[in-house]
């Protein structure tokens, strides 16, 4: 009994051991180059803050937001507002959430307000340049940039501090969700603003913050290139034919039992492109009228036998 407890506290530790070493390696991988995408990711955010958002009172939630803010009331830089708000937050994060969690957020705490007044003269140079009749289009390039430039950020595993510091300490200490967190801290920034700014203003700040959240998704998954398919069907063999032969890609039969009749039964997994997604489902239907599927966006694929069909879209024409 002795020898199996030795024996099972060794495992754990040789576990632990691993787990350390591959968060060190998580953490190394392509360093240098993180982080100087790290460095323009946030320079651009900056010139877009300073080029866009600040001239036109955009307020998006955030240190950054609630900076334009006081501007406005306290004749206060934004530069110095967020510096001196970053240090508290990132001495906040060291007490709350510890070195580790904190590491993260730190360049990017430090580097914004860095930033931003480095940028601040050029923005005030290159603007009399920039002739934008519409607003629309001012709050369309500043949602595409700030999206952008924040999305390659929280790619490559950073994030720019402030009121990710708060969501996370929120979450830690009082179990609210971070997206939960995130969005209850910007709303009432952004409420904050509506209030000093007026409704219009507000109507713009949610539309650069719609553009920049749909751009963050969009660079951290990606835009969906096939479907994932998962078919319950009595004709599995024919269906399993059909994707094997006709498709030339792969299918996994999942092991499955139902939870209302307790039977047991095969599913079928199938990864295919967007391009024969009707056809594919129509012929399932065709072989089995009676068929349950569930579809979902499938983002990235790797591994196993998927392919690209490059029959030159014969599916689509051969259904038609």
């Amino acid at each position: 009994m002795q020898m199996f407890s030795i024996i099972s506290m060794v495992k754990n530790m040789d576990l632990n051991f691993d787990l350390r070493n591959i968060k060190n390696i998580v953490t190394k991988k392509n360093f240098y180059i993180r982080n100087f995408f790290l460095i323009i990711s946030i320079a651009l955010l900056a010139l877009n803050y300073n080029l866009f958002l600040v001239p036109n009172q955009i307020v998006i939630g955030g240190t950054s937001g609630l900076a334009i803010i006081m501007e406005k009331l306290f004749r206060l830089s934004p530069s110095i507002f967020i510096g001196l708000t970053s240090v508290v937050l990132i001495i906040m994060a060291i007490i709350f959430l510890g070195w580790k969690e904190t590491s993260r957020c730190i360049i990017g705490s430090l580097l914004f307000p860095f930033f931003i007044s480095v940028t601040e003269p050029l923005a005030k140079y290159i603007l009399p340049y920039i002739e934008l009749d519409s607003m629309i289009l001012v709050v369309i390039i500043a949602g595409i940039l700030c999206g952008v430039a924040n999305g390659i950020i929280y790619k490559i595993g950073f994030n720019t501090g402030g009121s990710d510091i708060v969501m996370k300490i929120m979450n830690k200490y009082g179990k609210i969700p971070e997206g939960k967190a995130i969005f209850s801290i910007n709303i009432v920034i952004m409420l904050f603003g509506c209030i000093v700014f007026g409704a219009n203003k507000f109507i713009y700040s949610l539309i650069v913050l719609f553009l920049n959240t749909t751009l963050i998704d969009r660079i951290l998954i990606g835009v969906s290139n096939s479907k994932l398919f998962f078919i319950y069907t009595k004709e599995q063999e024919k269906v399993k034919t059909f994707i094997t032969e006709e498709l030339k890609t792969g299918v996994t039969l999942l092991q499955a039992k139902g939870g209302f009749s307790g039977e047991k039964s095969i599913v079928l997994m199938c990864v295919v492109p967007n391009r024969d997604y009707y056809y594919f489902k129509e012929m399932v239907l065709e072989i089995d009228k009676e068929a349950f599927f569930v579809i979902n966006d499938c983002y990235e694929v790797k591994g196993g036998i998927y392919k690209k069909n490059n029959r030159k879209n014969n599916l689509n024409k051969k259904f038609f």
